[in-house]
């Protein structure tokens, strides 16, 4: 039978595909949980409008959606060329980093400017530098004042304005460029819920984004992009760091060999349940979708896959910008979600690492939860410790229905595996808080008569409060 509430939550990516706000509306009443807006290819007048646009169509639809900005981060890219450049196996070829400058033999060796000047001092010979997203391969041969100069290994056409990597080659890019503090204060005033930092190296990363949003007295949730090596070795301090984690493949599978990026997915999935922190599978998730109104069969895996991981999201990208089925794409993850989650229900697991006293308190809801057939978990938060709580320690089959008092708190909820978010004003008296939620989630059919309810909270007790678990059957 098919659950009534999808536990794995969906990030769509607006683009041309999703911008207008018919589908948006088909888009959020399909189920989407959180928009992405991908600030590599927008201006800041259309950043105002999408976010304006969402807001209008969530309030119309009834249902409030998250908004994450994924800001572009440090990157280097290849400078533009007049016609594309067929690069041939085993030429000689050279990245400029001083453009204008002389090189040596510059007659013989064609050559390409690239936008990051300390290059040349990054890098070592013997390096591989990676072209348009891996589909050119180089060598360093040779280290110059002006220019790196390298062989081609694997060829290709060089276009303008490439993407380049360089697998274990550890960069001295600053993390937040004045291009990202640009496009997130336009997120920032217009009410952001979640920004993405990208090619995130170590946790000093994310502590400096921290700092920038204190000092703008925003309440935005950081969201990790793990995408290259130094990412992955220093794994666990970043999710430490963060509120949560985006294991981006796109970069991953070029910057890290192929054959590894299925562990580093685990290894980062199960690093975030340890640390309460939710996770994101992201990129190629239904990628020939883009173009075919079907999923292949391997993708159907790899989606199952984040599911059966325990993964809290999983993101569309390409599918839903230019893609001509985006609407179904939705509708396929949902319906693939809910099937392993049926077939998964059970497994008990033991996830998260009880550190603390609250945590177990936390934990002892759960396996209340997981004995009683059909319960459902009841919380309440304003700063969202006890659904972050409750959602990493994955209750087998309840849902965890959250309530908050905060409409932003609400939104940056919905980032959380099985909790479904409510808003509502909490009462002086906690009981009468639990009351005015049960009355609210009978008038919209989330609960019946006889229904079990597992609820933790905190309540009175000589003049202080204290967290409790209590079993009520809805009457």
């Amino acid at each position: 039978m098919t659950p009534d509430f999808r536990r794995t939550k969906i990030i769509f990516t607006l683009g041309p595909a999703t911008e207008s706000e018919e589908m948006l509306e088909a888009l959020i009443q399909a189920g989407v949980d959180i928009a992405r807006l991908n600030m590599a290819h927008a201006t800041h007048e259309w950043t105002r409008t999408m976010i304006r646009r969402i807001r209008k169509v969530s309030a119309k639809v009834g249902r409030d959606i998250a908004i994450l900005m994924d800001i572009k981060g440090p990157e280097i890219r290849t400078g533009d060329v007049s016609a594309p450049l067929e690069l041939k196996a085993g030429e000689v070829f050279d990245f400029t980093v001083k453009p204008g400058a002389d090189r040596e033999n510059a007659e013989e060796v064609r050559s390409v400017d690239v936008n990051y000047r300390d290059l040349v001092n990054d890098i070592r010979v013997g390096d591989t530098v990676l072209v348009d997203n891996g589909l050119i391969t180089l060598e360093v041969l040779e280290k110059h004042n002006a220019h790196i100069r390298c062989r081609v290994l694997i060829p290709g056409e060089l276009k303008s304005r490439r993407h380049i990597n360089l697998p274990g080659v550890k960069v001295n890019l600053p993390s937040l460029t004045e291009k990202d503090k640009g496009d997130a204060t336009v997120g920032l005033e217009e009410g952001l819920d979640f920004i993405a930092l990208s090619f995130v190296r170590s946790a000093a990363d994310i502590a400096e984004l921290r700092t920038w949003l204190e000092e703008k007295k925003s309440k935005v949730r950081v969201i990790a992009k793990v995408e290259d090596q130094s990412g992955i070795t220093n794994l666990d301090a970043i999710v430490q760091a963060s509120d949560g984690l985006m294991i981006a493949r796109g970069d991953l599978g070029i910057e890290c060999p192929f054959e590894e990026l299925p562990i580093i997915q685990r290894r980062a999935v199960r690093a975030c349940l340890a640390q309460s922190r939710p996770v994101i599978v992201a990129t190629h998730m239904l990628e020939s979708m883009i173009s075919q109104p079907m999923p292949t069969r391997a993708e159907i895996t790899d989606v199952a896959n984040a599911v059966y991981e325990l993964a809290d999201c999983v993101m569309l990208s390409g599918e839903t910008t230019i893609g001509k089925y985006p609407l179904e794409c939705v509708q396929i993850l949902d319906k693939i979600a809910k099937r392993i989650e049926i077939e998964d229900d059970t497994e008990i697991r033991e996830v998260a690492v009880f550190t603390g006293e609250r945590m177990k308190v936390l934990h002892s809801a759960v396996v209340l939860a997981n004995e009683i057939p059909h319960s459902k978990i009841l919380t309440f938060t304003r700063h969202g410790f006890m659904a972050h709580g409750l959602a990493a320690l994955r209750p087998v089959h309840s849902p965890i229905l959250t309530f908050t008092p905060h409409a932003q708190l609400l939104r940056q909820l919905r980032l959380l595996r099985a909790v479904e978010p409510f808003q509502m004003p909490f009462a002086t008296e906690p009981d009468a808080t639990i009351e005015n939620a049960s009355a609210l989630l009978k008038e919209r059919g989330r609960i019946v008569p006889g229904d079990k309810l597992i609820i933790a909270t905190d309540i009175l007790s000589q003049d202080r409060l204290v967290d409790s678990v209590q079993l009520r059957t809805v009457r």
